[in-house]
């Protein structure tokens, strides 16, 4: 199990506050991670789960939308745990309007915090990494990096380039000793999805093709992370890691 230790080790966590970034800073933290709790919304819930497991963890009020912010959480990051060696890019948002009438501010602000700030924060958080030659870093991409969804044109052009971005910060950075990957989340049980499960007709459309038969957890990409964070996927990079109970075998 040491290949999966992360005793001693300092992640930062993007939308940490909710979903899918809680549950993977607490399976970080579970496997021995400090935390550096990064949200748009005042929020202390994980930072206390991550200290009852015995980690330290601080948190960290940050707009992402722009990349104005990135540069004051390394330095806040470093100034406390000393070195940045896993981010996790999990922070982003969901427009749901039909193709032709999306408008060009939702696009904007979904291309901006999907994409831009993705490529920024690992830009930053290399810097770091390259110092000591090893670093961990995970995007969150989405089903929509491999197909175009339904009324989210934005955001599956913002996943696919996160993608695309991913694999070519590999290409670049793993003679670095730094591995840059992907989680591909299927349909989760999140603040993203709450319309979809609201609607008994979408919900039951997605339900039938998933053939683990349920929406997915928090605690289903915990796994993932861990092992993209550890030095269990030290020859794996530009890869991205898809966690649909099946959705794309159907």
């Amino acid at each position: 199990m040491s290949l999966f230790d992360l005793t001693g080790k300092t992640a930062i966590v993007t939308g940490a506050s909710t979903g899918l970034g809680k549950g993977m800073a607490l399976g970080l933290a579970e496997a021995g991670a400090n935390t550096v709790l990064v949200d748009y919304v005042p929020s202390d819930e994980t930072a206390k789960e991550v200290q009852v497991l015995g980690r330290k963890a601080i948190s960290i009020i940050a707009n992402l939308m722009t990349i104005e912010p990135i540069q004051s959480i390394l330095d806040e990051t470093i100034k406390t745990f000393g070195k940045v060696d896993i981010l996790v890019n999990n922070a982003g948002i969901i427009r749901r309007t039909p193709a032709i009438d999306f408008s060009e501010k939702d696009w904007d602000e979904v291309m901006a915090i999907n994409s831009k700030t993705v490529f920024f924060f690992c830009q930053a958080a290399a810097r770091d990494m390259m110092k000591r030659k090893q670093g961990k870093i995970i995007n969150i991409a989405s089903l929509l990096a491999f197909q175009g969804g339904i009324i989210v044109p934005s955001y599956s052009a913002s996943k696919g380039a996160t993608a695309q971005i991913t694999k070519a910060l590999a290409n670049e950075w793993a003679p670095q000793g730094i591995n840059v990957n992907a989680i591909a989340p299927g349909y989760m049980a999140t603040n993203n999805t709450k319309a979809l499960r609201e609607d008994p007709v979408r919900s039951k459309s997605i339900l039938d093709r998933i053939p683990a038969n349920r929406w997915g957890t928090p605690n289903d990409v915990k796994g993932a992370a861990v092992f993209l964070a550890s030095h269990a996927s030290d020859y794996i990079n530009g890869h991205v890691l898809v966690v649909d109970g099946g959705w794309m075998a159907r």
